[in-house]
């Protein structure tokens, strides 16, 4: 659900450091949100503190939410530690073959844009849309 950003409160937080607020926020301006943040039902916020600070760069007026019903403070605290911990960064490996398969797709080579040619003519020359 969207609420509004003015509207969400922030109470102690276990994370101090926000880092690099700058490089998630021009991630969400591109992609937009890809997770939601978590409040309470009286907009306190539990988890997503620097996707709400990003929104807050950009001007965002409102951000998705899920509203987490009935908890008290240790469940509330719990939630804010296992988003915190649960991320598991990719390795060397697993960025350097992304990267690849990235670039690959962005720059195809000869014959894989010749055949993307073809295709185009065979689909424009029928009236085929391939949406």
């Amino acid at each position: 659900m969207q609420i509004e950003v003015a509207s969400i409160r922030i109470r102690k937080r276990i994370r101090k450091d926000l880092r690099d607020i700058d490089q998630l926020a021009a991630s969400m301006d591109r992609f937009g949100q890809l997770h939601p943040i978590t409040v309470t039902r009286r907009n306190v916020l539990i988890a997503g503190r620097r996707r709400l600070e990003a929104a807050r760069r950009l001007g965002w007026s409102t951000i998705e939410a899920t509203v987490v019903g009935k908890s008290d403070a240790a469940q509330r605290l719990e939630l804010e530690i296992e988003e915190n911990i649960q991320r598991f960064p990719l390795d060397r490996d697993e960025i350097e073959q992304a990267l690849l398969r990235l670039e690959r797709l962005r720059n195809p080579g000869f014959l894989r844009r010749a055949w993307y040619a073809i295709l185009s003519f065979f689909r424009r020359l029928f009236g085929i849309d391939d949406r």
